[in-house]
């Protein structure tokens, strides 16, 4: 999809492409009610701040649409097949997916919720290393760290769904980054966003 047919999509349409970056009904009626753009920057950037406004219950909302990092989604609709795209270059030895999963399960029961992280360009190894270290997160913490990742997360699909090159999507993860910085080392880590490494971890 170019900027261009992105502007001219009709509302129901272009709302499916949009849920599929970041399910919170709110943030796809931002993004939407900005058009036309002019260019991509201008949508990212109104993106990115109706994404920094979620509440707690809209972060909640948009984790159920993404899988456990290491988990493929399932289904044919546009957020799994984000999903599988993402997840992609995760480690599938069984010391990688075991050692996942604890992780997972030491995570959901400290914080209950899903361990989320924009891991384009990261492997098995690099994620789990950050799920270790977020473990040691106080509730606040976290929840700040979980909001800063879907943000990135909804801003790299939604430079990929207007076609936007790679140093365009990895400025649009980092924006979000720089906007509201992970209080957690090493959690900015983007790499070649057309590189399909690592993945969302959610739900």
């Amino acid at each position: 999809m170019t900027l261009d047919e992105f502007n001219a999509a009709p509302e129901r349409a272009l709302a499916d492409h949009l849920r599929a970056c970041c399910d919170v009904p709110r943030w796809v009626a931002a993004v939407s009610g900005g058009r036309p753009y002019s260019e991509t920057e201008t949508l990212l950037d109104t993106a990115d701040r109706a994404a920094r406004d979620l509440t707690p219950a809209e972060v909640d909302r948009a984790l159920a649409a993404h899988p456990r990092i290491g988990e493929r989604a399932r289904g044919d609709d546009a957020s799994a097949a984000w999903s599988r795209r993402e997840q992609a270059g995760v480690d599938r030895d069984t010391v990688t997916v075991a050692a996942l999963a604890e992780g997972n399960r030491a995570y959901e029961e400290r914080f209950g919720r899903v361990f989320l992280i924009c891991a384009t360009g990261r492997s098995g190894a690099q994620i789990l290393a950050e799920l270790r270290a977020r473990l040691r997160n106080d509730p606040a913490t976290e929840a700040a760290v979980v909001a800063s990742e879907l943000r990135k997360i909804a801003l790299l699909r939604l430079a990929r769904l207007v076609g936007a090159d790679t140093a365009t999507a990895n400025h649009a993860a980092q924006a979000g980054q720089a906007a509201g910085a992970d209080p957690v080392a090493g959690a900015d880590g983007v790499a070649d966003a057309d590189q399909a490494a690592g993945a969302a971890a959610t739900r």
